[in-house]
Parts: structure tokens; C-alpha cells; sequence
């Protein structure tokens, strides 16, 4: 069930991402309504439980402040689009790494 409903999801990215202006249903449900977001409403968070980053395949994290998926370890931001996450890594944001501000040990 729960791969169903992912593809079924893949398959609305896909048309979101590419442009294409068409309401594809399945058995007679719209897609849109699969996803149980209306326009303009934020992002699931239940798919934080199957979403990683599709180049270090690590959990990514939710910024509600930026309406992003955050990869700590690799200083990257996904955009999340009418609750659609855009996981194309070309479309992903660079963000600042929190560096350590400590010092470098000095040999003697």
C-alpha cells in the first residue's frame, strides 16, 4: 500500500517538475487528493519516514521557517513546492555548514 501511494506520488512530482498541466487519476482519485494537501498548505510530514537525500541517502530534516528539507552533512536545502518536495539535486540550495569555531591544535 504504502509503495502505491509513493509511486502514485513520484508519478505527480514528475508531472509538477516537468510542467505538464494535467490531473492524472487513478481509479477515478485525483492524485492531488492522494497527498491529502490542498494549495498553498505545507508540507507532510509523514513523509519524512520514506524521504533521504538522493545523494548521501541520509534522513533529511524539515525547516518549517523556509518551507525546506535541510541535509546537514552536505549543506543542502530542497525546496518544497505545494507540499511537493523538488529532491532534483541541480534545484537544491547550498547553505552555510555549521563550522567549528575552535581553534586548530598548534604542534610545538
Amino acid at each position: 500500500m504504502v509503495r502505491s501511494v509513493f509511486g502514485r506520488l513520484l508519478t505527480e512530482i514528475g508531472c509538477v517538475l516537468c510542467g505538464v498541466q494535467r490531473r492524472p487519476t487513478h481509479g477515478g482519485v485525483s492524485l492531488r487528493g492522494l497527498s491529502g494537501l490542498k494549495d498553498g498548505e505545507q508540507f507532510d510530514l509523514s513523509l519524512l519516514e520514506l524521504l533521504v537525500c538522493p545523494l548521501s541517502k541520509k534522513p533529511l530534516r524539515y525547516a518549517a521557517e523556509t518551507n525546506e528539507l535541510i541535509n546537514e552533512e552536505l549543506g543542502i536545502a530542497y525546496p518544497i513546492i505545494d507540499g511537493i518536495p523538488n529532491m532534483i539535486p541541480q534545484d537544491a540550495r547550498l547553505i552555510r555548514k555549521h563550522t567549528d569555531p575552535s581553534p586548530t591544535p598548534t604542534q610545538a
